[in-house]
């Protein structure tokens, strides 16, 4: 597969839209998971953050990818929005920590700002009901072959309490960080936030 093909694939995968994550009102799967932040891998806990406040868990197919860019940068862009509202960042995808490391500090997209985990056998995702498609000879951005299943694009945004307050899936990845960023805010407002519908592409 040539590269403008892969890159029309990871472009058609990401814009399907999932079919079974979990809704408004379900409980948020608790889990732990090698993650990296400004390059540096740790051990990040769901149930740790949520003690903190809201926590906006984004799926996503994979690190160096161009839907996935753009999400990160995003995220990194907004950040101090999302804390102002309250709210942590974590990303999960089955890229391996190494990818991680390297993408979590890469200036052009987690820019040291958003914590990436590694789902590296698929189990987290599931968990969220969520699809992994395979994407066998796909590559990145640079160009290095990636070497795991794609999660769909999905975002949950989690309350304290571990329910789920949003999902947000099937809308292009920069729609996705700002519906994020409008449930969030809507939480602090006191309000209830919904699913968010998929969008026309």
């Amino acid at each position: 597969m040539n590269r403008s093909l892969a890159v029309l694939a990871v472009s058609l995968f990401v814009a399907v839209p999932a079919q079974a994550a979990l809704k408004p009102g379900d409980a948020a799967p608790a889990f732990t998971a090698q993650a990296s932040l400004a390059g540096k891998a740790f051990r990040y806990s769901l149930g740790d953050a949520l003690k903190k406040g809201p926590v906006v868990v984004y799926f996503y197919p994979s690190a160096y990818t161009q839907g996935c860019n753009i999400q990160a940068r995003e995220f990194a862009l907004n950040m101090d929005k999302f804390k102002a509202a309250g709210a942590s960042i974590v990303g999960v995808s089955m890229d391996s920590i190494a990818r991680l490391n390297d993408f979590s500090a890469d200036p052009e997209y987690c820019a040291g700002k958003v914590a990436v985990s590694s789902d590296a056998d698929g189990s987290i995702a599931r968990s969220f009901d969520l699809k992994i498609v395979e994407r066998a000879g796909a590559k990145d951005s640079r160009g290095v072959e990636i070497d795991h299943g794609f999660i769909e694009r999905t975002s949950f945004v989690i309350t304290p309490d571990g329910k789920v307050a949003a999902t947000i899936t099937g809308v292009p990845a920069a729609d996705n960080v700002r519906q994020a960023l409008a449930a969030v805010e809507q939480l602090r407002g006191g309000g209830k936030s919904a699913a968010s519908k998929p969008a026309a592409m």
